[in-house]
């Protein structure tokens, strides 16, 4: 089959469908309580975001809170009003969204005490029992991929049928994944494939979540795809412009497709607690919930695969995660992601039996056949705007493969087309499947261990 390397460049991510009548959005808000949140909370959030921010407009507040003015955030500043925590400084238009407001000294004296707890001062975040609710939900309207849309997504791929029927039903399960076999053979390819049928669709996230006034946040903006609403900017609070019919704290996005590699520390799984700041960043898995994490190159991480898998045992097994605060709490997520390991080492030196067995789906991703070998050769010469010709893959395959015992790969005719075309530009000949520009590419290409 072929490999990441093997095939023209992938189409365009397709656009999301329209929501179904049924698939989970987030309520629409309107007073304070529909929050979630208590007065308290709010106002907290208010005087940090005045005390960042110097004098702004009501309307500004409620757009850097990501919250509608009316009902919720004009309460919240008439509270502060009252407490004499912030005062209005001049009206700058129609209506007290148009005011202008300036925190009281008063006021820098509470936001300071604020800042105590949590420098957070962004939107404002949406209760823990609501985050795991949309998850579970959101997980049950994940789309089932037929054969029709598996062969779609893997059109730019050469994969050979008993493969190709082993991919989708673990797709469908939503669970685990563990891709194995030998380097050069598409399992990255395979994989990213599947992301991007996991990012045909779309969720809500929220911007961030409260537990008991710990904040921790979750969207981000580097893994998670905005899909805009229209003119509307995502989250939009209605106070400047329309904004979608829902809670503005939520985040409309394709669903996640995190890669992490070598990089992947056991510390990157848990929450990560900013000293300075006094608030956390979700790990990969929290933040991939509802759609997919790679772990590509498994094995090579700075961390034993052993104690990984360990790691994720109960979570694999149970759809739930435990992470722990930094005052010893334990939080219980929702492990709503499909999981896919990805490796070139063989099974048996990373993990156990008993691991493997809580993995839903095993598959090896083997070497391509000679005919499936040959269409990735095709495919390639295509793509380059070389001549293909079956003469010269023949010597090819008989010369620099069979004579020396060597295996066909996946990604070897992408490599050697390549550079046959860096021979030939250096000799200012025409690029073709000759003996002689295949011998030289090959004597590059090729090291003789």
């Amino acid at each position: 089959m072929s490999s990441r390397l093997a095939a023209p460049p992938p189409a365009p991510r397709p656009s999301a469908p329209a929501a179904s009548p049924d698939a989970f959005v987030p309520a629409p808000i309107s007073k304070v309580e529909d929050t979630g949140l208590t007065l308290f909370d709010m106002a907290g959030l208010a005087l940090k975001t005045l005390y960042n921010s110097g004098n702004i407009t009501g309307f500004r507040i409620a757009e850097l809170m990501t919250l509608p003015f009316t009902g919720i955030v004009d309460q919240t500043l008439e509270y502060l009003k009252r407490e004499k925590l912030v005062e209005v400084k001049s009206a700058g238009g129609f209506g007290e969204g148009a005011y202008v407001y300036a925190i009281t000294g008063v006021g820098i004296e509470r936001a300071r005490e604020a800042m105590e707890r949590n420098l957070y001062a962004g939107p404002a975040p949406v209760p823990i029992a609501r985050y795991v609710e949309s998850i579970r939900k959101q997980a049950a309207k994940r789309k089932v991929i037929t054969q029709r849309v598996m062969r779609a997504a893997l059109a730019h791929l050469v994969i050979n049928e008993k493969t190709f029927g082993r991919i989708g039903p673990a797709v469908n399960s939503g669970t685990s994944l563990f891709l194995y076999g030998a380097p050069g053979n598409g399992k990255t390819s395979i994989a990213r494939s599947i992301g991007r049928m996991v990012l045909g669709e779309e969720m809500y996230v929220p911007y961030a979540v409260d537990v008991d006034g710990q904040i921790i946040k979750i969207y981000d903006n580097v893994n998670h795809e905005i899909i805009h609403e229209g003119d509307t900017d995502p989250g939009s609070t209605g106070a400047l412009r329309p904004g979608p019919k829902r809670d503005p704290r939520w985040v409309r996005i394709k669903r996640p497709f995190i890669v992490v590699g070598g990089e992947l520390t056991m510390a990157g799984l848990d929450l990560q607690f900013d000293e300075v700041n006094k608030y956390y960043e979700a790990p990969f898995q929290m933040r991939a919930n509802g759609g997919m994490f790679l772990i590509d190159d498994f094995g090579r991480q700075q961390i034993r695969p052993r104690d990984l898998l360990n790691r994720w045992i109960v979570p694999l097994e149970n759809r739930v995660d435990f992470l722990t605060l930094h005052n010893g709490r334990k939080l219980e997520i929702p492990f709503e992601v499909l999981v896919v390991f990805s490796t070139n080492l063989p099974p048996k030196d990373l993990v156990d039996e008993a691991f493997l067995r809580r993995i839903r789906h095993k598959i090896e991703i083997v070497d391509p056949a000679a005919e499936e070998f040959r269409e990735i050769f095709k495919r390639i010469c295509e793509a380059k705007k070389v001549a293909y010709d079956d003469r010269g893959l023949a010597y090819l395959i008989q010369e620099w493969y069979i004579k020396r015992n060597r295996k066909l790969r996946s990604n070897h005719p992408r490599d050697i087309v390549e550079q046959l075309l860096d021979v030939s530009s250096y000799l200012g000949v025409e690029p073709a499947l000759s003996k002689d520009l295949l011998d030289r590419a090959c004597e590059s290409y090729f090291v003789e261990l």
